[in-house]
């Protein structure tokens, strides 16, 4: 094989090699135009490419000058380029079959380091030819990233959770399983005078062998094996009979195409050399020598056949053998007394690629065990540790399960794919159930609350949905999708309070320039069924990994086969990105939370890329940024203030129609202009359904590239968010101000918010101050003069009874028919007191003269509740309506009946227990038995939301502070937020028992429970903060002053208590 040497490689052979064996770069003689060593962020130095010089020398790697003969130079030829992995639909079923492909690359300036150099290159037939990458770039693969789960991995690297080899799943193909590996000797020119042994880990993949050498300095050799002409024992059958013994331990691989990878440790577009030839590996354990031959022949089988399907189809058959013959090493239990629940198989998802293993569940630890050993023995979570799990969809099908153990972190602790979705669902609800009593269930509508009340950011509450939408981190191809904001990418200075620096978040990407959607909605008119307007996808793995290129490049050579984009196609400017979104024929991508984060490493190449030269000349480098931003960091700030600006909080909800509501599928996302293909879409295909296994694969292929649209979260109009008041009370009494010397209405609202807010904020801290029984059976209603000392109370034993709390004895008990009486209210003066009563009545009684006053008989069965304002009445009943009355209070003394008319009825189809009006009594909400709660705008006495949110019996209803919101309770123990503009249920939590009656702020809830106890509610929090024993029998009725600070409960126990807030 020495005949086969350059000069130059003899010339080395000759001196030695003394630095390559170690890992490291001993540079020496360095002059102008040669390779320069560039620092990389961490580690020891590492290569740079630079201008070569013309004489053909190049370095060795004990940098020893070399020149490379101009024979070999010219066998450098250049070769077809290859396509990019694009991200239109059409083009994917075509990229699916040149996945495994080899691609030739252009040649290299001339003295260009090829792989394998300075060593000997391996024996081979001749008449081979070799192809080269572009230069490398200045880049060692230990350099730390700032994508999610890229940070994740340098966490786990950094506590030894994984080793520090430089293999990595990322080096396989695209649906390729990693199976097993042995160490082993690559034997250079075996058999030659100048044999040699590369000490490493010979790797078997599905669809290739790798051999990951233990110097640094040695590229990862990775052979695929549809390349493979012949696989066997090193010397059987007559091959290289030249060789006078053959070893046992040896395996000899003769193929056609080799690739090369991390030389140096350097991330580098792969280089690939092309033409006949052999390697031999030579096992440490020659009795596996066999075994390892059995199973490349037969992965080797797979990778032949003709038909994709048939060979996804063998290969799943190979792995789930393999499965099948293992199982969890019980032996890995945390502790001996940890007792079984659950083992199946399943595998480990990360960005484009999974893992196959066991999934073992106990009564306190979640494990999984690769069964490569990869990247770690087993991976093992702590249920106590976990605070959230969601099912996902993985390939549209529902096999996914994400686990996490943080609360805010974008990227996941573990994310399992399972085979079966019985399995999955099983997980989930054992590890649900253990949670039950530790983690409170989030909703999507619990986030809308606490977003609406302006508890979470716009860009937190982005995140929640795109987890509860089944979006990953983990899965590339359900990539988080954040908006575009900023639509001013030219000006010096960013103006956020004019609405033209913005974005219009009420159309899709594509519906944003005029002209295109003109076009693009020609064609969709055009079109056979099914139609859509766009052929590409808003997010994709190709748009995620155009944006983190500069971070993420290892992915990048993943996803394309192991090359760059075209460097006028990568991510270079802001502006330029932005531009071609709005006028680009196939361009419709919307962006990544990293947009909106505080990592600028996505926008600049501190790694040193060499991404090539653009058409104009100018080196991809840095992300160029628009002129209004001075940095990255300021870059990243400026749009971090665009997303939480009034203008967007104003407008996000109907982006969030768009991507996650009401308006992503049927008529409404015609309309809206938001129409994508239908295999994108959640049900737009049964995978189970298509028997042709080609068929099936290349639809899975075109449905993971092209781009999945997130989970529908919500069926009607999303809410807007409540956007906070210009004046605070901070500014109300700002010395500044010239009223702040008199205060003024507004100074007094503010501050008397300010004490009712303290007041909630306590409400925790209630102490009971008193207890009397004054009926004989369950009280009713509640009612209390202005100055607080008159206690009016109805009860189911038909008495009405005032109570006086100064002298703490009963002054008066009135009785109207031996019918139970349902509720009470004072009008304005504390003059008169109304009572509704199961006779069908409501009574009207004079206080100052001690006597019924009149009788409304308005309706056909028992009056359920009534409300005061205005001079108007307004009255509930069983007989399915609620009905609105005029009324002249100051005249009932001398009149009677004539003043009452009956000024609307508002018809339900059952039985009305409950009514409730806002505070300017331009709303009423009514909650039915049969569990409906109805929304009426009384200004025009229709209804605007009927919302049947309820399993039973609506008990109470009301209206928060500021009439955003309606909350309900009822007998199947829900309380339930809707909001009152799209009457979305935005928030339930369920309590064990009936809540018969509530008091809130917006926020929190003092509810009176069937029990008898008082719960204090944290919406914003879905818990119960505090327990309050109270009654004996349930509690049935709740007043509260207007200072919130005393309360007064009624029970089915008789009694009324009294209540003091202390703080």
């Amino acid at each position: 094989m020495g005949k086969h040497l350059s000069p130059c490689v003899q010339q080395y052979k000759r001196r030695g090699a003394a630095g390559g064996e170690k890992g490291t770069l001993a540079l020496q003689g360095q002059t102008a135009g040669w390779p320069r060593p560039c620092p990389g962020p961490r580690g020891p130095e590492c290569l740079g490419v630079s201008e070569r010089p013309s004489s053909g020398l190049s370095h060795g790697a004990a940098g020893v000058p070399t020149r490379t003969c101009s024979a070999e130079r010219g066998r450098d030829a250049a070769g077809p380029g290859a396509q990019r992995r694009a991200v239109g639909l059409w083009g994917a079923q075509r990229r699916h079959r040149t996945r495994s492909q080899a691609r030739a690359r252009a040649p290299l300036p001339a003295g260009t380091l090829q792989a394998g150099s300075p060593d000997p290159p391996p024996s081979r037939v001749p008449d081979s030819s070799r192809t080269t990458a572009a230069p490398e770039p200045c880049v060692s693969a230990r350099c730390p990233p700032s994508m999610a789960f890229i940070r994740k991995k340098r966490r786990e690297q950094q506590l030894q959770l994984y080793s520090k080899e430089r293999f990595s799943l990322l080096l396989l193909n695209l649906e390729e399983y990693y199976f097993e590996q042995h160490t082993a000797d690559h034997i250079q020119n075996k058999g030659g005078q100048y044999e040699r042994k590369i000490r490493g880990s010979l790797k078997i993949c599905s669809k290739s062998v790798i051999f990951e050498p233990d110097v640094i300095s040695q590229p990862i050799i990775k052979i695929p094996l549809r390349d493979c002409i012949k696989i066997g024992k090193h010397g059987e059958n007559g091959s290289n009979r030249h060789f006078a013994k053959a070893k046992s331990g040896e395996i000899s691989l003769i193929f056609s195409q080799v690739y090369f990878i991390k030389e140096h440790n350097i991330v580098a577009p792969y280089k690939i050399e092309r033409g006949k030839m052999e390697y031999v590996f030579e096992l440490d354990v020659s009795g596996k020598v066999e075994d390892v031959v059995e199973t490349l022949l037969q992965l080797h089988r797979a990778s032949c056949l003709d038909k994709l399907g048939d060979q996804t189809a063998m290969i799943t058959a190979i792995l789930q053998s393999r499965l099948a013959r293992t199982s969890f090493d019980k032996n890995r239990f945390q502790s001996v007394s940890e007792k079984l629940h659950m083992e199946c198989k399943a595998e480990m998802v990360t960005p484009l690629v999974t893992n196959p293993g066991h999934v073992c569940i106990t009564d306190t630890n979640l494990y999984f065990q690769p069964l490569n050993g990869y990247p770690k023995p087993v991976v093992q979570i702590t249920l106590q540790d976990v605070r959230r799990i969601y099912k996902r969809r993985h390939g549209l099908m529902p096999l996914g399960l994400e686990v996490f153990c943080t609360e805010d972190d974008l990227c996941s602790d573990i994310y399992l794919k399972f085979y079966e979705p019985q399995d999955r669902d099983d997980l989930y609800f054992y590890i649900a159930t253990y949670l039950e009593h530790h983690v409170a269930e989030r909703t999507a509508e619990s986030y809308t609350l606490q977003w609406q009340r302006g508890h979470l950011s716009n860009y937190q509450y982005l995140l929640h949905l795109n987890n509860l939408a089944d979006r990953s981190c983990n899965d590339l191809s359900q990539y988080p999708v954040f908006p575009w904001i900023i639509n001013d990418y030219c000006s010096t200075e960013l103006d956020l309070s004019n609405p033209g620096t913005f974005r219009d978040l009420s159309r899709p990407v594509g519906a944003l320039n005029k002209e295109r959607l003109e076009r693009l909605l020609t064609r969709y008119q055009e079109m056979p069924e099914p139609k859509f307007m766009y052929g590409s996808h808003y997010s994709s793995p190709g748009y995620v990994l155009f944006y983190l290129v500069r971070i993420a490049p290892e992915y990048m050579l993943c996803l394309q086969n192991g090359r760059f984009d075209n460097a006028d196609r990568m991510f270079n400017s802001i502006a330029e990105t932005w531009k071609n979104c709005l006028d680009g024929a196939t361009d419709f991508k919307e962006l990544i939370p990293e947009f909106y984060g505080d990592d600028v490493s996505f926008l600049v190449n501190s790694l040193k890329l060499d991404l090539g030269k653009r058409q104009g000349g100018q080196t991809v480098d840095d992300v160029e940024l628009p002129p209004w931003a001075r940095s990255p960091e300021d870059f990243l700030q400026k749009s971090k203030d665009a997303l939480e600006s009034s203008y967007v909080s104003e407008h996000l909800h109907e982006w969030i129609d768009l991507v996650f509501g009401y308006k992503q599928k049927g008529s409404d996302a015609v309309e809206a202009h938001n129409v994508f293909h239908p295999l994108t879409y959640e049900g737009g295909v049964d995978l189970n359904s298509i028997e042709d296994p080609d068929e099936k694969v290349a639809m899975l292929t075109q449905i993971l590239e092209f781009g999945q649209t997130p989970k529908q979260l919500f069926v009607t109009p999303h809410p807007r968010r409540i956007t906070p008041k210009l004046k605070t009370v901070t500014q109300a009494c700002s010395p500044d101000d010239p009223m702040a010397d008199s205060p003024g209405e507004e100074s007094f609202e503010d501050l008397t918010e300010e004490s009712k807010s303290l007041a909630w904020n306590n409400i925790t801290k209630l102490q009971l101050q008193e207890q009397y029984k004054i009926h004989k059976e369950a009280v009713t209603g509640i009612a209390v003069s202005c100055n607080g000392s008159s206690v009016f109370t109805t009860s189911q034993d038909s008495t009405l009874k005032m109570f006086s709390k100064e002298s703490k004895m009963l002054q008066r008990s009135i009785s109207f028919s031996n019918m139970a009486l349902s509720s009470c209210l004072l009008l304005p003066g504390d003059a008169t007191v109304i009572s509704s009563s199961w006779d069908n009545n409501v009574y009207f009684y004079s206080i100052a003269f001690a006597r019924r006053q009149d009788t409304l008989m308005g309706h056909d069965d028992a009056v359920s509740k009534i409300c005061w304002h205005d001079n108007r009445l307004y009255s509930a009943s069983w007989d399915s309506t609620v009905k609105v009355w005029s009324g002249v209070p100051a005249e009932m003394t001398c009149t009677r009946r004539q003043q009452f008319d009956m000024l609307a009825e508002l018809e339900h189809d059952v039985s009305v227990d409950t009514i409730s009006l806002n505070a300017a009594s331009t709303l009423l909400v009514s909650g039915t038995k049969e569990g409906t709660v109805n929304i009426w705008d009384l200004t025009t006495a229709t209804i605007l939301h009927q919302i049947p949110c309820h399993s039973g019996t609506v008990c109470d209803t009301a209206f928060s502070p500021d009439s955003r919101h309606v909350l309900s309770t009822g007998k199947d123990g829900c309380l339930n937020v809707i909001d009152v503009q799209t009457g979305m249920l935005i928030s339930s939590l369920t309590s064990d028992e009936t809540q018969r009656c509530f008091i809130w702020d917006g926020n929190s809830v003092l509810s009176g429970s069937q029990s008898g106890e008082l719960l204090v509610w944290d919406l914003l929090g879905g818990k119960i903060s505090e327990r309050i024993q109270g009654h004996a029998g349930a509690v049935t009725c709740i007043w509260m002053n207007e200072q919130c600070s005393s309360i007064i409960t009624g029970g089915e126990d008789r009694q009324i208590m009294f209540w003091k807030l202390q703080y």
